[in-house]
């Protein structure tokens, strides 16, 4: 299971999340992916606005999907919702 991080440089609730999440221990991997230099990911996961984190099984496949800011606790409930679906 690893979180899939769509972002963009010019988003400021992006910058927000990244600093959220930077103060979060876990042992899941977060993969940043900045969808202006990534358009063709972004496009395969139908990004349609950032920030949208999404968790992938071990074979890729969408687990869950969460669109906009998160605060620590959201994002520690999005990891758990998560983990009981892998």
């Amino acid at each position: 299971m690893k979180v899939l991080k769509f972002e963009a440089t010019w988003c400021a609730p992006c910058k927000m999340l990244k600093e959220v999440i930077s103060n979060i221990e876990t042992d899941v991997v977060i993969e940043s992916i900045d969808i202006d230099t990534n358009s063709d990911l972004a496009a395969q996961y139908n990004i349609r606005s950032v920030p949208t984190c999404i968790i992938v099984d071990d074979e890729g496949n969408e687990v869950s999907r969460h669109i906009g800011m998160m605060n620590k606790d959201t994002f520690n409930e999005f990891i758990k919702i998560g983990r009981a679906h892998v």
